[in-house]
């Protein structure tokens, strides 16, 4: 059985602020609750930032996830709309695992 999910990268926006760390950016908070609620609904397998300093992140869908419903949910993000980060999702194979 194939293990499809969806990537969702979160890339900075309009309103990001260039070498201001990703904690300290106005509406992270937010952002950080609004995927905190798909985690506990189980559509989430894991999510965070990037480290390299250029901002941004990425999620994690568990298998199976509505491609539509993912999509209305990452349009939805308070940090979207805000335009902080940008959003970007692609299907994906999990082809190797453990």
């Amino acid at each position: 059985m194939s293990d499809t999910r969806h990537i969702v990268f979160h890339d900075p926006g309009p309103a990001w602020v260039a070498g201001k760390p990703f904690p300290e950016q106005t509406g992270v908070r937010e952002h950080v609750e609004h995927y905190r609620r798909f985690h506990a609904e189980g559509k989430l397998a894991m999510g965070g930032p990037f480290l390299d300093g250029a901002g941004g992140g990425m999620m994690v869908t568990e298998p199976g996830l509505d491609a539509g419903e993912l999509f209305a949910f990452a349009q939805s993000d308070p940090a979207v709309a805000s335009g902080l980060l940008v959003v970007r999702i692609r299907p994906w194979l999990a082809g190797m695992k453990k």
